[in-house]
C-alpha cells in the first residue's frame, strides 16, 4: 500500500524532523513517501503563512531524505519549479486547482518522477482521464489505462468535491471511476477540509478522517494520503483537517484490517 504522510507545510526544520521521526515505523511497512510543501501558493488570504520557499524548503526536505532514507513528495505550482523540485523529490504533485494546467502537467511529465495529480474539487472524476493523458502522451503513451499509468508513473488523488459553499463531500464512486485510468490515492485529510470556512482561511472536520478512510479502503484503492502534525491546532496551515500521529496509527490499523478481508 502506498502511504503519503507528513505536515501540510514546512514550518521549520525542527517541526519537519520531529514529524519525520514519528513516521519512521511506516517506512518499512508501506510504500512510504514523506510529504511537506515548501510553498502553499493557494492560501485563502494573502496574509496566511505560505512556507519557507522553494530553495530553503527543498534544502530541508533533502536533509530529511539523507537522515531517514524517505522517498519524498511535494507540490509544484509553476513550470519553473518542476526541474528544481525533481532534483530532490521522488513524486511531483500537481495541486487540485491546477489539475488541468497543461504546461505544468507536461513539464512534470518530462522528468522521470512519479506525477501525482490531485483531482480538482470542481472535476468530474471521469474527466481526470484527460489530465492523465497529458502526462502519458508526453511520455510516449496514448492510452489512459491503469496498467499504462502504473508503468509510466502517474497517480490520481481524490480529495473531495465542492458541495455548496465552504464544504466538500467525497463520492466514493470516484475512486472506482478514476482507478480505470490510474492508481488512486485517497487524500483523507483534505477530503474533510472546509474551504474558506474559518473567515479568510480554511476550516475542517478531522474527526471524519478515520470514517472516510475506512470507506475508501472498502472500495479498494492503491494508497492513502494523510497530513499529520503533533499539534494540529497550532499548525500554520490546514490545522483543522490534519490528524495527530496517534490518530494516524489507529486509522492505519483499521485500514490494514479492511485490506486483509
Amino acid at each position: 500500500m502506498i502511504l503519503i504522510a507528513g505536515p501540510c507545510v514546512i514550518e521549520s526544520r525542527e517541526q519537519i524532523f520531529k514529524i519525520a521521526e514519528y513516521l519512521k515505523p511506516y517506512n518499512e511497512k508501506y510504500d512510504f513517501y514523506f510529504k511537506a510543501s515548501y510553498d502553499k501558493a493557494n492560501r485563502t488570504s494573502l496574509n496566511s503563512y505560505r512556507g519557507p520557499g522553494i530553495d530553503k524548503g527543498l534544502e530541508i526536505l533533502n536533509e530529511v531524505k539523507e537522515k531517514f532514507g524517505y522517498k519524498l513528495l511535494t507540490d509544484v505550482h509553476e513550470t519553473w519549479q518542476v526541474k528544481k523540485a525533481a532534483e530532490v523529490v521522488d513524486v511531483l504533485q500537481i495541486p487540485a486547482f491546477l489539475c488541468r494546467q497543461t504546461d505544468l502537467l507536461v513539464e512534470a511529465a518530462k522528468t522521470d518522477k512519479v506525477v501525482n495529480i490531485k483531482k480538482g474539487q470542481f472535476m468530474n472524476p471521469a474527466d481526470m482521464k484527460y489530465s492523465v493523458l497529458k502526462v502519458l502522451q508526453t511520455r510516449g503513451c496514448n492510452e489512459a489505462t491503469y496498467e499504462n499509468s502504473l508503468k509510466h508513473k502517474v497517480w490520481l488523488t481524490e480529495r473531495g468535491t465542492t458541495f455548496g459553499y465552504g464544504n466538500l463531500v467525497v463520492d466514493m464512486r470516484s475512486l472506482y471511476i478514476m482507478r480505470e485510468y490510474a492508481p488512486v490515492i485517497f487524500d483523507a485529510t483534505h477530503a474533510v477540509q472546509m474551504p474558506g470556512g474559518a473567515g479568510g482561511k480554511s476550516s475542517g472536520k478531522r474527526e471524519y478522517v478515520p470514517v472516510l478512510s475506512r470507506a475508501a479502503a472498502a472500495v479498494g484503492i492503491d494508497g492513502f494520503f494523510f497530513e499529520t502534525h503533533y499539534n494540529p491546532d497550532e499548525a500554520l496551515s490546514d490545522g483543522p483537517n490534519m490528524i495527530t500521529p496517534e490518530t494516524l496509527e489507529k486509522t492505519l490499523k483499521e485500514i490494514d484490517c479492511i485490506n486483509k478481508c
